[in-house]
């Protein structure tokens, strides 16, 4: 089953087109809450650099652009979360883009709130956004920016918990880490990914030690 989903990727379209989907729910009633985090990065880079993501397409809201010189495709899946791998499997699919060209950003529970990682390949850890993903991609390397939203209280289920707005106090503390993956993403395209790595995921371990 895996197999039938590699030979549209072997396909080499764009060469040039980085594509950056940012993971979220539709509507006005998700906005604020935990799981849209990753919508909130794509508005941030969209507005820094005069990008609009308002074009419906492959079940997406999308927006063409150039950031740091490079050519990108910002997209926000409006499937709702539990369903990104359709949108993100038939824009990899249309734009012929490799998988190495292919960055998503999204919240993490397994991270303190606003640390940040990137990480090159992985399991879903418990993400239903990355797990559909991983089902339509039939893989599980590609590049993921994730953005730490805390760990799930005792005796909260982890739906309400993800789809709960974040509380006054932890509000500077995400928008500080929607601005490390901001900057994330532009290591990425200047810099490649051992130095955005090294630079993003060193300074999250030096914040943990002191």
């Amino acid at each position: 089953m895996i197999l039938s989903f590699l030979p549209f990727f072997k396909q080499r379209g764009d060469k040039n087109m980085i594509i950056i989907a940012g993971l979220g729910n539709p509507g006005k009633q998700y906005d604020k809450t935990k799981h849209n985090v990753g919508f909130w990065v794509i508005d941030k880079l969209a507005k820094e650099y005069n990008i609009e993501v308002t074009k419906f397409k492959h079940k997406a809201l999308i927006g063409e652009g150039n950031i740091a010189g490079k050519k990108v495709l910002l997209v926000k899946p409006q499937t709702y979360m539990n369903l990104s791998g359709e949108s993100i499997r038939e824009i990899i699919k249309f734009y012929k883009v490799p998988l190495e060209q292919f960055y998503v950003i999204y919240d993490d529970t397994s991270l303190p709130l606003s640390n940040v990682r990137i990480r090159e390949k992985g399991s879903a850890g418990g993400h239903n956004g990355i797990k559909n993903i991983i089902a339509h991609l039939g893989t599980d390397i590609f590049l993921r920016i994730k953005v730490g939203i805390g760990e799930k209280p005792n005796g909260w289920d982890l739906a309400d918990y993800v789809l709960a707005p974040f509380s006054k106090d932890e509000e500077p503390l995400i928008l500080s880490g929607v601005d490390k993956a901001y900057h994330a993403v532009e290591l990425l395209l200047t810099k490649g990914i051992k130095e955005a790595m090294n630079q993003t995921n060193q300074k999250n371990k030096s914040e943990v030690i002191s």
